[in-house]
């Protein structure tokens, strides 16, 4: 049985990895949140992510939520036992309003996607799909920017 405690431990060595291994993330100074079996947020400071304007750089919107996404399904993957490559097949994003202060990405499955499906595809064909829903929060609750994306795991070796 996992414990909150265990999967937030987990979580945090993931964030961890992708700070020392994607020289952008550490510079980005991305930052766990939060992290639930179906939620993980990533915190970025504005200082590191500003564009010329003063307000958050869209590359860095991005960024956010697409390795917010890429890790909500790489710690499925870690707490199921399975060692795959993820990737981002296919994404779109949507910039709503700009951020004038720090800002975090919240990444949750689509509302069509679900784990018993994906871990059933990658179980019987050792690769499988799941689609991702991101939201960078802005003014008022309302989404600064979005990202929708489709992430591809496939079975090592």
């Amino acid at each position: 049985m996992t414990t909150i405690d265990d999967a937030t431990t987990a979580a945090q060595q993931l964030i961890q990895f992708i700070r020392d291994e994607i020289p952008l993330a550490h510079t980005m100074d991305l930052h766990l949140g939060e992290c639930s079996d179906d939620m993980l947020s990533l915190l970025a400071p504005l200082a590191p992510n500003v564009n010329d304007k003063g307000c958050a750089f869209g590359g860095s919107l991005v960024s956010l939520m697409t390795l917010s996404g890429w890790a909500l399904v790489e710690l499925a993957l870690r707490r199921q036992g399975h060692d795959c490559d993820v990737f981002v097949a296919e994404s779109t994003v949507r910039y709503l309003a700009p951020l004038w202060q720090d800002f975090r990405s919240e990444s949750r499955l689509a509302a069509e996607a679900d784990w018993a499906t994906f871990f059933g595809t990658l179980n019987a064909r050792g690769k499988a799909r799941i689609e991702v829903d991101c939201v960078i929060p802005g003014e008022g609750g309302k989404p600064a920017a979005t990202l929708n994306a489709r992430f591809v795991a496939k079975r090592r070796g």
